[in-house]
């Protein structure tokens, strides 16, 4: 069963700048998606699409199904319901994301007061709770933000995501800003909420090692669209389009002194997207380019058993 589909998603801005194009995608119930992909390749814009919390000038084609009933379709007072309590996002950066002139605890508990009615003296206990299960002490719930660590608030922001037992939880980069130490402990985190409370996650990064550790799948974006999708494992260890192989090899691998001493990146930067690259978008910067990928722009297409990818070198599209 699958708690979220995205049907050939389309998110423009202002006079018609693409910054999602055409995005196919699937969830199914308690299982994990890693969404990766460079700076500027439309992974927050295709987050926050999720729960139309893109601003109004952004237009939505397509459809985003969350337990079978189309987000873009829903009326205002049936979206917010379903936010905090059918899907909650956690955002990166959660300085920015918590109020800095309430009590974390009061920021905690405001879902609980509007999606589930609870007293005020209900919503602080569960409150205490959540801090409890995400690795603070309920006590911390007097505090404001400014008064706690990096690690610290984004353990917040993920209690938060929790409060009202969403059946899909986005995250946006959790782990931006982090020291490595505090990173391995909200993935932990995370893997463990999902695995415990039965919750589907969709993970955004630009590291493909932490998500193939913690997805079980993996779509590669690239200038707004999906370029590769597929067990997380394979994708990481056999990407099959240009621009996953790039991404996996910009990481040095544990035991492996070839990719530690010389540790490969991909020069130039994503496209602009009002000024896309005709045919193959990643043609300008792809290593293996033909003559034809400045004019054929190829489909995702198998690749290997439950592997897409979009190029026309593995998928045998004709050249």
């Amino acid at each position: 069963m699958s708690i979220l589909t995205i049907k050939d998603l389309h998110v423009t801005y202002g006079t018609g700048t693409p910054a999602v194009r055409g995005v196919d995608l699937t969830v199914a119930a308690g299982r994990k998606l890693g969404v990766a992909g460079e700076s500027g390749c439309g992974k927050s814009t295709l987050a926050l699409a999720l729960l139309r919390l893109l601003p109004a000038s952004a237009r939505l084609t397509g459809e985003i199904l969350l337990d079978g009933e189309d987000v873009l379709t829903m009326k205002w007072g049936r979206l917010r319901a379903v936010r905090w309590a059918g899907a909650s996002i956690v955002f990166q950066g959660a300085m920015h994301s918590l109020n800095a002139v309430h009590r974390i605890g009061d920021q905690i508990a405001e879902p609980l007061l509007v999606h589930r009615r609870a007293t005020p003296a209900e919503a602080r206990a569960r409150a205490g709770a959540l801090l409890e299960q995400v690795g603070l002490p309920a006590a911390r719930a007097a505090a404001y933000p400014h008064e706690l660590s990096g690690g610290q608030r984004q353990r917040v922001m993920i209690a938060m995501a929790l409060a009202c037992e969403p059946r899909l939880l986005v995250a946006d980069e959790p782990t931006t800003a982090l020291d490595v130490m505090i990173q391995a402990q909200i993935l932990r985190l995370l893997d463990q909420l999902v695995t415990d409370q039965d919750i589907s996650l969709v993970m955004i990064s630009h590291d493909l090692a932490v998500l193939a550790d913690t997805c079980d799948r993996l779509a590669v974006m690239y200038a707004g669209r999906v370029v590769e999708e597929g067990p997380a494992r394979d994708v990481y260890d056999a990407a099959r389009h240009p621009y996953g192989r790039a991404l996996s090899a910009a990481f040095p691998r544990i035991g492996d002194p070839a990719s530690r001493r010389a540790p490969r990146g991909l020069p130039g930067d994503p496209p602009d997207p009002a000024a896309l690259p005709s045919g193959c978008t990643f043609h300008p910067r792809c290593p293996v380019a033909l003559e034809s990928c400045a004019s054929q722009d190829p489909p995702l297409a198998p690749a290997a058993p439950g592997h897409v990818a979009a190029c026309v070198l593995t998928t045998g599209s004709p050249a």
